[in-house]
């Protein structure tokens, strides 16, 4: 499939076969990783939604589409809805300028495919 023409479902699926090599062929750092992301994202003071909500943010910022796309599904579990990434596209559009809002429009759309599925 040509990468230009693939659904965000699609690019999330490709990523986590992806992952998965990089998994077996690096197994000591990523399972450190995954332990780092399982810890930092977990429900706390500050609850798994909102933290999830964060880090979306800020891959918009560092425009990570692996990441907006990653992030916009755990935040999606979590219950975020709607209006909450539109806020949070807006923050991150304010740290990170102007291309900060080609990714927030990705985002967007990865949020709003993720709910019509």
């Amino acid at each position: 499939m040509d990468r230009a023409t693939e659904t965000f479902r699609e690019r999330s699926r490709r990523m986590k076969r992806d992952a998965a090599v990089l998994f077996k062929a690096a197994p000591e750092p990523m399972r450190a990783f995954a332990s780092l992301m399982a810890v930092a994202s977990k429900d706390g003071v500050i609850s798994a939604r909102i933290k999830e909500l964060m880090a979306l943010s800020i891959a918009i910022a560092t425009r990570c589409e692996g990441c907006i796309i990653h992030h916009v599904e755990a935040a999606t579990r979590h219950g975020a809805v709607r209006e909450e990434i539109v806020e949070t596209i807006g923050v991150a559009v304010e740290m990170g300028g102007g291309p900060a809002t080609v990714y927030g429009a990705m985002a967007l759309a990865a949020f709003d495919e993720e709910q019509a599925s």
